[in-house]
């Protein structure tokens, strides 16, 4: 077992370094070769250096029996310029080594990080999004990519950084072998790998300790992060929660800390002990078998030289700061992202019908516009690992043309209802139809085109206004007047006149001429985007809970004027909110991942049942009931 575990390391760090070696072929570019040439360069010096200054030290009596002007004076001087030299190229080579070395990093992150974005974005779905697993490698890649400084880069780097130290010790070998024995060089090169070998292997213990523990370190992160952040300061002052989250960050903070201290003592502790140990002995063997022999077998200059050059070869058995690190634990990031690759890729296998562009036979070009029905046609959906359905069998006729609010409580499936329309996730089974053809044979692309939908928790770019709502058709940019016009629409006009660059002023305070909106105002900045798009070819809009941030007040008269400005489109509006959706043409009351009931606000009134009981309820809860129309006992 031990011999098959040991196997398998074994295989497992030559894939690492192999899999650095491929991202340096790939991502570095030139820069690569020149950086293996430096680091050649600075690993040669040293020993050039040890080698002269040991010369110097050897010649030194002679030279000063001769005296200034002989010939062993000048042989000297000759001796002592070739160190000096070499001991300026190092200093000189030295930063161009970390410079070039942070030019490959930057590269080789670079070149990953767009991978990983090309992979996010692959999947026109968001079901692997959504995936705990995937989500715990997606945040690691992001995580050590963006803001860490052990990056796949560093690992690049930092293998090349090895050239320089493992030509330095090849050097030191070399010498002692022709100078004095090729078995005492054997003996240096034993001792100092093996010291190698524990720092190493700590490491990548280390490692893996650090991978299992991401889940925890996320936590860790997220407490840290609302412990400092401004939004969540009021809340904490307010709920007396500052002693909480002094301890929830500290019991987090050990969570992760307490396993790492233990692994760094079984690593490091006994190990080196035993190590350090092997050294002793070998290399006291080293020194007893020189001093034994140093009379007949060296000089004073060979004695010097073996004496230095072991002494220096002995400190490369250290903890090299510029590789491994790097080379140990940077690419954990990039092991994070090859698994994320790797989970996408098993996404698409098994769902071929959410491909780019669209599944195999998929009628190319644009959607034909709805002209009829929109059908979910016994719908079955569950999320991936959940045994309950979120629908099992529904059935749903959406009309053309005309407005349908979706309404129910929480948890009813009324997003997720969305999120199937919009082909984010695809049926278990049945089929969501357009005038009778499964929206699956279209272009996923294309058929989103003929979408315009606001999610709930839409997004909020860190972008100009005209942006943010132009963003509703990105081909149609610099529609100026469609974006004002938008903007008009949803009453942000006074708004932008008060705004100092009006529509090309940044929403997000941190940026120069910056603005910050209040949650109704960036509510109705994306239902501005929702109008743009069907200004310019998207017949089918969807407002996800579009008007939760404003009072019951304005939401009914912002349904009032939205039915207005979407007159003849194909609108599907879903709130909670039942009181606020009574002029819809159509409701349709969701429960349990099924229709209730369906119809206009009068006759669901009339029927008496889920809707009026419901709406009842709601209208119950307004001090002013003057607003709310009589509902029938």
């Amino acid at each position: 077992m031990k011999e098959s575990s040991s196997r398998n390391r074994l295989v497992e760090l030559v894939l690492a370094r192999w899999h650095i070696v491929r991202l340096l072929v790939r991502s570095g570019g030139p820069l690569v070769p020149l950086l293996l040439v430096v680091n050649l360069v600075l690993g040669a010096l040293p020993v050039v250096f040890v080698l002269m200054t040991s010369v110097v030290l050897g010649r030194v009596p002679a030279a000063v029996a001769g005296g200034p002007g002989s010939a062993a004076w000048t042989e000297l001087a000759t001796v002592f310029a070739a160190a000096a030299a070499a001991f300026v190229a190092q200093q000189i080579i030295a930063p161009i080594q970390n410079s070039l070395g942070e030019f490959v990093a930057r590269r080789i992150d670079g070149r990953v990080f767009r991978d990983l974005m090309a992979t996010s974005l692959r999947s026109p779905g968001v079901a692997p999004l959504e995936d705990q697993d995937v989500l715990d490698d997606l945040a690691t890649a992001a995580r050590d990519l963006e803001f860490g400084p052990l990056s796949p880069g560093q690992a690049g780097a930092g293998l090349l950084a090895l050239v320089a130290r493992y030509t330095q010790l090849a050097g030191y070998a070399v010498v002692v072998g022709v100078v004095f024995s090729w078995l005492a060089a054997a003996g240096l090169v034993v001792v100092v790998m093996l010291f190698r070998y524990g720092q190493r292997g700590g490491l990548r213990k280390y490692a893996e300790v650090r991978i299992a523990l991401a889940r925890d370190e996320r936590k860790s992160d997220y407490l840290r992060r609302l412990a400092i952040e401004p939004a969540a300061g009021k809340e904490i002052r307010v709920f007396g929660l500052v002693d909480w989250l002094r301890d929830a960050v500290r019991e987090a903070f050990l969570t992760v800390i307490r396993p790492l201290w233990t692994k760094r003592r079984k690593v490091y502790l006994w190990p080196f002990v035993f190590f350090t140990g092997c050294a002793l002995a070998v290399i006291g063997t080293t020194f007893a078998v020189i001093g034994a022999t140093a009379p007949e077998a060296l000089t004073l200059t060979g004695f010097v030289v073996v004496m230095q050059v072991v002494l220096s070869g002995l400190r490369l058995g250290e903890f090299y700061p510029e590789a491994d690190p790097q080379t140990a634990i940077g690419m954990i990031g990039y092991d994070a992202v090859r698994r994320y690759r790797s989970r996408m890729d098993s996404y698409l296998e098994e769902n071929p019908a959410a491909l780019l562009p669209g599944r195999p036979g998929a009628k190319p070009g644009p959607v034909p516009t709805p002209a009829s029905v929109i059908h979910f046609d016994n719908v079955v959906f569950r999320y991936p690992g959940r045994e309950r359905p979120v629908f099992d069998g529904l059935d749903l006729t959406i009309p053309v043309g005309r407005c349908t609010a979706l309404v129910g409580v929480n948890g009813a499936g009324k997003t997720t209802l969305v999120k199937l329309l919009a082909r984010l996730y695809e049926p278990e089974s049945g089929a969501v139809r357009v005038d009778g053809v499964d929206i699956r044979s279209y272009q996923v692309d294309e058929w989103r085109a003929k979408l315009a939908v606001i999610f709930q928790d839409f997004l909020r770019y860190e972008s100009s206004v005209a942006d943010n709502i132009g963003f509703g058709s990105r081909d149609f940019l610099d529609d100026r007047a469609g974006i004002r016009a938008a903007a008009d629409a949803v009453g942000l006009g006074e708004f932008l006149e008060a705004l100092p660059r009006g529509l090309d002023t940044p929403l997000a305070r941190q940026l120069t001429g910056g603005a910050e909106l209040s949650g109704g105002q960036w509510q109705r900045v994306a239902l501005a985007r929702a109008l743009f798009a069907l200004r310019h070819g998207s017949p089918v809009i969807v407002l996800d809970e579009p008007t939760a941030s404003l009072d019951v007040r304005a939401e009914a008269g912002f349904f009032d004027e939205f039915a207005d400005l979407t007159h003849g489109a194909t609108t599907l509006l879903i709130s909670h909110r039942f009181s606020t959706v009574r002029h819809a043409d159509r409701i349709v009351v969701l429960e349990h991942g099924k229709v209730t009931e369906q119809g206009s606000h009068e006759e669901l009134l009339a029927a008496n049942g889920r809707y009026a009981h419901l709406f009842r309820l709601q209208a119950d809860q307004f001090v002013d009931t003057a607003d709310i129309e009589e509902v029938p006992a």
